[in-house]
């Protein structure tokens, strides 16, 4: 599972909702078809672009199942698992259950751990499952390389490090010490802006949250950056990217909300993002209408 997600992009598909914001899972079973229509190398069903924080935990083993069901074995399919440690176990055998390949591990709710308490909380997950575990390192949730390292030699299944943070010290630091023990993903918002000089960090992979509603577009930046083909990154990067990001920056959250409203600039909607999150405004949303337009009107070179 970590060679397979390592050697392509990778996605979140959102979480469709209705108008009573419940999960509607026929929708959100089209879109991951659709998604298996173009070429990525994993599904991380529920995750941050899932919005996981605003889902039951039931609700997660829900829509993790609705996703191993549509994917059908065709790419590997990895749960979002969180929280306190008690639930995060709960989750993560909830999830093997429902038949995921993998686990994404995002930060414990509220308290910010000492590396210890990190550690504990890090391998009671890896030891409730078989699948494999890949950290996400963000927030109140950073491990350092020293206990990592440790984690590492005792959980043979703990096969990824996601990095949500940008400290390119501690990243390099991790990377130096581990080298290919692990597979190295891209977390941050709006990974493509880092793409380019994670790779040379030994970063191989993203998730990229663009590819739920300009795949095609996603995917070709994502082969210039494994080509380094820096003319490309950066025009794109000037085209599209940098101006998502400053419409993205108008409010808190809207790293989540600003996809659903892609969505629903190219006639798939996923309906609206729960509390306490917020949906764009209708201007905001104009503005992305005329920015997906104006850059699918340009060739991205294959």
């Amino acid at each position: 599972m970590a060679k397979r997600i390592g050697d392509g992009l990778l996605s979140f598909p959102v979480t469709h909702f209705d108008a009573e914001l419940q999960f509607n899972e026929a929708p959100y079973r089209e879109h991951c078809a659709w998604m298996l229509e173009h070429e990525v190398a994993g599904l991380f069903a529920a995750g941050g672009t899932g919005e996981f924080f605003s889902l039951k935990p039931m609700e997660v083993t829900t829509v993790v199942a609705a996703a191993v069901a549509e994917t059908a074995g065709r790419v590997p399919v990895i749960a979002g698992c969180g929280y306190g440690t008690a639930i995060a176990v709960e989750q993560a055998r909830a999830a093997e259950k429902a038949g995921a390949d993998g686990l994404l591990l995002l930060p414990p709710y509220l308290m910010k751990p000492g590396q210890d308490g990190l550690s504990e909380h890090i391998e009671a997950v890896c030891k409730a499952t078989k699948m494999g575990v890949i950290v996400y390192n963000r927030d109140n949730g950073i491990i350092k390389e020293d206990a990592l390292e440790r984690l590492c030699d005792r959980n043979p299944n703990l096969v990824g490090f996601k990095d949500g943070v940008g400290d390119i010290e501690l990243m390099t630091r991790i990377f130096c010490r581990m080298g290919d023990r692990l597979t190295y993903i891209g977390g941050l918002p709006t990974a493509e802006t880092f793409a380019a000089p994670y790779l040379e960090m030994g970063v191989t992979t993203y998730s990229s949250a663009i590819f739920n509603f300009m795949p095609d577009w996603a995917l070709k930046f994502y082969k210039a950056v494994r080509a380094r083909d820096l003319t490309t990154v950066r025009a794109q990067l000037n085209a599209f990217v940098l101006p998502y990001i400053a419409l993205r920056n108008r409010n808190e959250g809207y790293a989540v909300s600003i996809v659903k409203a892609g969505m629903d600039v190219v006639g798939r909607s996923a309906g609206s993002v729960r509390p306490p999150l917020t949906d764009l405004t209708a201007d905001e949303r104009e503005q992305l209408a005329k920015l997906v337009a104006d850059v699918s009107r340009q060739a991205v070179p294959a």
